[in-house]
């Protein structure tokens, strides 16, 4: 649907001193400069001015519902704080921090989405375990790879944490 919607020259003076009905009736089709000018409005042209706009179907806003999933049940926080508790004293290999959330009584599927929800860098974490394993025994370097691995990381990360060792 279209409308035929007048253009006054200046809106926002329009706006702060006031424009009548009669200017702006937007049943009207055109505007005259002389009953712009009647109704205390400077006009710069004699002109007419029309201006033809498309109406924009009226919306419902969007609202954006968080679920559960976006911030975890209780349960689900509460191993995500519990997580990050463990990571904050202890090297861990994901699989061991879920081995660990799984013995303090949290489901298997909260303590994933804990681990799922954290910024975790497991190579890190591995340089950490080869850096404590090594402060009281001595491992080869494809013991100390063996070990981390038995901890639950990758080989990959085993190797990532002994490189950063010196082995």
């Amino acid at each position: 649907m279209k409308k035929s919607v007048v253009a006054c020259f200046a809106l926002t003076g329009m706006l702060l001193t006031g424009c009548s009905s009669t200017a702006m009736d937007s049943t009207s089709e055109e505007t005259s400069a002389e009953t712009l000018m009647e109704e205390g409005l400077e006009v710069d042209s004699p002109e007419v001015v029309t201006e033809t706009i498309e109406e924009l179907p009226e919306e419902e806003p969007e609202v954006i519902v968080e679920d559960d999933t976006t911030f975890g049940t209780v349960s689900q926080q509460n191993a995500l704080e519990s997580a990050q508790s463990y990571l904050d004293f202890s090297a861990f290999s994901r699989s061991g921090l879920i081995s660990q959330l799984e013995f303090e009584g949290y489901s298997t599927a909260d303590a994933e989405w804990a681990l799922d929800n954290m910024v975790v860098d497991w190579n890190e974490q591995a340089a950490k375990s080869a850096q404590s394993y090594l402060e009281y025994s001595s491992f080869s370097r494809s013991g100390l790879i063996d070990q981390l691995e038995f901890e639950g990381y990758t080989r990959a990360q085993a190797e990532y944490g002994v490189d950063q060792v010196g082995l």
